[in-house]
């Protein structure tokens, strides 16, 4: 009795845990959130799908439950014959195609929202009104439409425009603005996943995958590789950093001017070599 009473006890003390974890189990058990309206999106439908779920398995497994405790073996007693209850089967069968069908129909009415990228804010970088996958740039602008590429063990960030403009291990957008990326790998299957700005997406070699995510205030958001990519795989992180547009419109020339001093740096160094060996030919 006092062994039952202990596991009463803890089982009562974890379940206020939980009931009363508050902040500290946001997301325990769902995708993270609040980052993206991507994110969001996913978000929202997974719960969807967790809440139906949850009362089938309470009813599956009480009923389980139920009939182990029932219909266990007694002593002088005799198996019970029971050969089926159409009614019962064709009820069961019927309520889950039900449920199948909603669940279908609930993640259709997502799924368009989370592919397709909303419109960029009105403060908007560089000309960018709106960035969409699979559609013409918008017109007055281009879409913010940025290359990551997986290599090990690091992603590389390339961005649309005519002058050089890359980073590496940071990825530095403005916020309210649109952004879509271009997903691919230059060695072996890598997975871009910043959990607060939306799900997972493979970056495969000569594949390329499409996400997108629109940041409304400034921030951090860290991720990491979520496919086991070698030996440096848990040091593959990556960082998105969301700043207003005008802060994004400096750190652009500034690293454009240090790409291409950078460039013309080595292109000195390649003159000065050649230079020596003819020299000394």
């Amino acid at each position: 009795m006092p062994a039952r009473r202990t596991l009463l006890a803890l089982a009562a003390a974890l379940a206020a845990l939980l009931v009363f974890a508050g902040p500290a189990a946001a997301d325990l058990f769902t995708p993270e959130s609040g980052g993206s309206p991507n994110a969001d999106k996913i978000d929202t439908l997974y719960k969807i799908t967790l809440y139906i779920s949850i009362p089938i398995l309470l009813l599956v497994e009480g009923t389980l439950i139920y009939s182990l405790v029932k219909y266990k073996a007694r002593r002088g007693g005799q198996a019970e014959q029971i050969r089926g209850n159409t009614s019962l089967e064709l009820g069961w069968t019927i309520g889950a195609a039900v449920i199948l069908v909603i669940l279908t129909g609930v993640t259709f009415a997502f799924l368009n929202g989370i592919t397709k990228p909303e419109e960029s804010g009105p403060e908007i970088a560089g000309g960018v009104q709106v960035a969409a996958i699979g559609q013409p740039d918008p017109p007055g602008g281009k879409g913010m439409r940025i290359t990551v590429n997986g290599q090990q063990y690091l992603w590389r960030y390339d961005y649309p425009g005519k002058e050089s403009l890359f980073s590496y291990h940071e990825m530095v957008v403005p916020t309210d603005t649109t952004v879509t990326l271009d997903i691919t790998s230059s060695d072996v299957v890598h997975s871009w996943w910043i959990p607060k700005l939306g799900g997972k997406a493979d970056a495969v070699p000569g594949h390329t995958a499409e996400t997108w995510f629109k940041i409304s205030k400034p921030g951090l958001y860290g991720g990491q590789c979520a496919e086991l990519c070698g030996a440096g795989h848990a040091d593959m992180r990556a960082v998105v950093r969301a700043v207003p547009p005008d802060e994004f419109e400096r750190w652009a020339k500034d690293q454009r001017a240090e790409i291409k001093a950078a460039q013309d740096g080595l292109a000195s160094q390649r003159k000065a070599r050649e230079a020596q060996t003819g020299g000394g030919g």
